[in-house]
C-alpha cells in the first residue's frame, strides 16, 4: 500500500513509499480504508524536518471506512465513516502527559496511507452526511476550535469573540461563534479574507498590517468592554494585542505559536485584565465525540480551500506556507 514518510531533508525529501498491508484488526481493533486527510502546521513542522523524525508516515487526521472490525469491538460496524483522534489515548477527563509521543503523524505513524489498524477507541464515528476531507478537519483545527469556545470558554449568544488569523482553526471559531449566537471580530493581512470572512458572518475585521494597534481597534468595536474571548493563533508577537482586545475576566485561548515557541509574556497587562489564559492542545476522545454530535445537528460545515491528492502532499505543505489558503486544505486519494 503506498504512503507518505518523512526523509531527512523536509519538504523536498518527503518519499511515496510502498509498506506492507497491516492485515486483520485483532481485538479491540479496527481496519480503515483511509481515503482524506487535512493540512495542520503541527504536520509541516514535522515533514519540513523541525520536529525530526525519518521514516514516519505523516498526517495526523484520517478519515475513512471500517472495512473490518477485531473481537469485542461493538462500537463501530463495517462502513461505518469514521474519522481519527489527535490523541488517541486521551479518551476523557484531563490532558494526559507525554506531548505529542502518541500523536499520529508524530510520535507514531500516521494517516497519510491506504490502510490503517488501530484500536477503536482512536477513532469516532464522523460527523453525518460529511464527505471524507469534510470529516478529516475536525480532529485536529474543529475540534481546537470547540474546545475553546464550546467546552473552556463556555460561549453564550450575544457574547463576542476575536479569531485571529483566517487559518483553520480561526475559521471554524468564527463559524462555531456565529453558529453559537456570537458576534465576532476576526484579523488579516489581506483584505480579500477579510471580504470572505465578512460573507461568512464576521461583524468587524481589521487588517493588522494596516492597523498595527488592531487589538485596540477591537477594543473600542466593543464600545470600550473588549471581547469575550479570544482565539489566540499568533503566539508571543500577537499576545498583548489579545490581551489589549479581551474584556476584565475575559478568556484567552492560546492554541498557536505562529510567531515563535518563545518570547515575552506582557504579565501586567495580563493581570491587570483578570484574563484567564488557557493554553489549548486539541482535545480529547470525548470532547470530538460531543462535537460530532453538534455537527450532526448541522452547526457548521468546513471551509476547505483546495484539496491535493496524496501524491501532491509536499506541494499542499508548500501551499500552506505561502499563507494564500483560507481554511483548510484538504489531501484526498
Amino acid at each position: 500500500m503506498k504512503a507518505i514518510v518523512t526523509a531527512p531533508g523536509g519538504l523536498d525529501a518527503l518519499k511515496l513509499v510502498d509498506l506492507p498491508d497491516p492485515g486483520k484488526p485483532g481485538r479491540g481493533e479496527i481496519r480503515v480504508a483511509l481515503h482524506a486527510s487535512s493540512i495542520n502546521f503541527h504536520d509541516l513542522s514535522v515533514a519540513s524536518g523541525r520536529t525530526p523524525t525519518d521514516g514516519r508516515v505523516l498526517m495526523a487526521d484520517g478519515a475513512g471506512v471500517v472495512e473490518e472490525v477485531g473481537e469485542g469491538v461493538s462500537e463501530f460496524r463495517p462502513g461505518d465513516h469514521v474519522v481519527s483522534c489527535f490523541f488517541p489515548d486521551w479518551q476523557d477527563g484531563p490532558p494526559l502527559p507525554g506531548g505529542f509521543s502518541r500523536t499520529p503523524g508524530d510520535g507514531i505513524d500516521g494517516f497519510a496511507t491506504e490502510y490503517v489498524v488501530r484500536p477503536a477507541a482512536a477513532f469516532t464515528l464522523s460527523p453525518k452526511g460529511f464527505s471524507h476531507v469534510e470529516a478529516a478537519t475536525i480532529t485536529t483545527a474543529g475540534l481546537t476550535a470547540w474546545r475553546a469556545l464550546a467546552e473552556l470558554g463556555r460561549l453564550k449568544p450575544g457574547e463576542t469573540v476575536l479569531a485571529l488569523g483566517t487559518g483553520g482553526v480561526s475559521i471554524y471559531a468564527l463559524q462555531i461563534a456565529r453558529a453559537m449566537g456570537a458576534r465576532v471580530a476576526i484579523t488579516s493581512s489581506s483584505n480579500d479574507k477579510l471580504e470572505r470572512a465578512r460573507k461568512l458572518g464576521a461583524e468587524f475585521t481589521v487588517n493588522y498590517k494596516d492597523q498595527a494597534d488592531w487589538g485596540k481597534q477591537v477594543f473600542d468595536w466593543t464600545g470600550g468592554r473588549g471581547v469575550d474571548h479570544v482565539v489566540e493563533v499568533g503566539g508571543p508577537a500577537t499576545l498583548g494585542q489579545s490581551i489589549q482586545a479581551v474584556k476584565m475576566g475575559g478568556h484567552i485561548a492560546m492554541i498557536g505559536v505562529l510567531t515563535g515557541a518563545r518570547g515575552e509574556v506582557p504579565t501586567a497587562a495580563l493581570m491587570g485584565k483578570q484574563a484567564v489564559l488557557s493554553g489549548i492542545l486539541v482535545g480529547s476522545r470525548r470532547q470530538q465525540q460531543d462535537f460530532v454530535r453538534a455537527l450532526d445537528t448541522g452547526l457548521v460545515r468546513p471551509v476547505i480551500d483546495r484539496v491535493f491528492p496524496l501524491e501532491k502532499l509536499a506541494d499542499a505543505f508548500r501551499y500552506e506556507m505561502s499563507g494564500s489558503h483560507f481554511g483548510k486544505i484538504g489531501i484526498a486519494w
